[in-house]
């Protein structure tokens, strides 16, 4: 049977991915509301994780690379106590802190995150996407095979703890591209002493995009006119985009 073709479409949309779904899984259902021939996104979020996704169509996959190196924001949800092989919800328990473990002070959290903030190193995690001999991280973790992986320097302009309790806390923070969330979720659990991981993660900006404008998946898929809900090339900032449409907007 011929693949269909789609329609010629040109635009962004900003979605607010569900949680449970890969980035592509929710990029291919937009894509069908739509039925565009063309799509693309601009940085994947964990299956687990919901927020901010930047689903490119048409002439406007030609922003997808601009894209990759701008910064982001995310709110991420920490329980304290255990450490998992992923860094999140859906790994295994691999440390724990000690039975007798309670909880920390909110005035520990206070000292410890002005270590991460600036230019730190981050060794990326196994369950990334990251390729090794042609083979994603991830592959290998799932085999039960943990590689060396060399540290990489990010930057964290901010944190903000928005909630505290003794054994879960939420911060807000602004970084750089190829930040783990997750990584950086268990340096600060190993910096405290007690261990973590995420249990919640959700990217609340990408570049000069926000997800107080992004569309829910269900909605997007529901509404009659879908194509009214995309930003036109018009509409992105100028030095997204590549030279050739950025004359032609201009014009």
């Amino acid at each position: 049977m011929a693949r269909r073709k789609g329609q010629e479409i040109d635009g962004v949309l900003l979605l607010d991915k569900p949680e449970g779904l890969s980035s592509n899984h929710a990029l291919q259902r937009a894509r069908r509301a739509l039925d565009a021939k063309k799509a693309g996104h601009t940085g994947t979020l964990d299956p687990f994780a919901t927020g901010l996704l930047i689903c490119c169509f048409g002439k406007a996959t030609k922003i997808c690379g601009a894209m990759l190196n701008v910064d982001k924001s995310y709110r991420a949800t920490l329980s304290l106590g255990s450490e998992t092989d992923s860094g999140d919800l859906t790994g295994t328990v691999v440390q724990k802190a000690p039975e007798q473990f309670t909880g920390i002070t909110e005035e520990a959290l206070k000292c410890v995150l002005p270590r991460f903030i600036g230019e730190i190193e981050q060794i990326p995690p196994m369950y990334s996407a990251l390729k090794r001999d042609g083979k994603p991280l991830y592959e290998y973790a799932r085999q039960g095979i943990e590689l060396e992986r060399e540290a990489r320097k990010v930057k964290i302009y901010n944190i903000t703890i928005t909630h505290f309790s003794a054994q879960e806390i939420v911060l807000d923070v602004f970084c750089s591209k190829g930040t783990y969330i997750r990584t950086l979720a268990q340096d600060i659990g190993r910096a405290l002493g007690c261990f973590a991981h995420l249990t919640a993660l959700r990217r609340t900006s990408v570049g000069p995009f926000k997800l107080s404008d992004a569309m829910s998946l269900g909605d997007f898929q529901q509404t009659e006119n879908p194509q009214s809900k995309l930003l036109s090339l018009h509409d992105l900032p100028l030095d997204l985009l590549p030279e050739k449409l950025r004359q032609k907007e201009i014009l």
